[in-house]
């Protein structure tokens, strides 16, 4: 099945973008986790790629390996994007270099587990540099070239949590909604402009994001969990279909869905029960 749905997006890609041969993309976060799977679906495409993300040794050993496989052209960038004004700095170095970016892969983030007071506000606040401030400064630098253009496509990477309130996971689900709230108002902004926005929610996924935020993983969450690659062909899928967002497999579908027949209140303490 993962094979029939990876060759499914890939061909839709190709006719939704008028043939990928020669366009660029650039993903940020891609030294792990998802970023890696978008990474290898687009080159498989023959899209030229931008490789973001503050570790550079995981990014020229994928680097390398992609340029073998699909011949493509890839440039890295080390950089942390949670830094102020580092999206700012990235876009100018790669102006410097006269590279074009035709497809921003919104994917660096990371979250945080435990009681809001109990978490060091600098943690919380650096959190939120990167999944809020550094995704709308990249948005709106990459965002403005493609408008001029007329043409181009930004995929944000939201989440499952985005759609409802959190304990122990607080401030992470909190910049996810706003990561889909953003993202698709952008979508209804940029469409007459010819730039296509997508927000991906993905749910529990493969990535070592557990690890990364310090949380526990429940028996129920292990059932739930997904693996990369699916998801990210979703978000591909859904970004080459033109759509505003797209919530990542068949179960996180049916939970967004019984959101809305039941109160905040037991959304809350069903959350607080499988992930704190």
């Amino acid at each position: 099945m993962q094979q029939t749905a990876g060759t499914g997006i890939q061909r839709s890609v190709v006719k939704t973008l008028d043939g990928t041969l020669g366009k660029r993309a650039l993903i940020t976060g891609a030294s792990s986790g998802l970023g890696l799977e978008f990474a290898e679906l687009l080159a498989a495409q023959k899209v030229n790629l931008v490789l973001a993300a503050r570790r550079q040794e995981p990014m020229e050993k994928l680097a390398v390996e992609l340029r073998r496989k699909h011949g493509v052209d890839i440039v890295v960038e080390p950089i942390d994007l949670a830094t102020p004004g580092a999206a700012a700095r990235l876009k100018s170095n790669l102006d410097g270099r006269s590279i074009q970016i035709d497809i921003l892969v919104n994917n660096a983030g990371y979250g945080l587990h435990g009681e809001f007071l109990e978490t060091p506000l600098d943690r919380t606040t650096d959190m939120i540099q990167l999944n809020i401030m550094a995704l709308t400064e990249l948005s709106y630098v990459f965002g403005r070239d493609m408008a001029a253009r007329g043409s181009g496509h930004i995929l944000l990477l939201a989440s499952l949590l985005a759609l409802q309130p959190v304990p122990t996971f607080a401030a992470y689900a909190a910049t996810k909604s706003f990561v889909l709230a953003f993202g698709e108002a952008l979508h209804d902004e940029l469409r007459p402009q010819g730039v296509v926005v997508t927000s991906l929610c993905p749910g529990h996924t493969e990535t070592g994001f557990d690890a990364a935020a310090g949380a526990p993983v429940s028996p129920m969450l292990r059932l739930l969990t997904m693996k990369p690659r699916p998801v990210a062909e979703s978000g591909l899928r859904a970004l080459s279909q033109g759509k505003a967002s797209v919530i990542a497999g068949f179960m996180n579908n049916i939970i967004a869905f019984s959101n809305r027949l039941t109160p905040r209140s037991m959304q809350r303490a069903t959350l607080k029960r499988i992930l704190g």
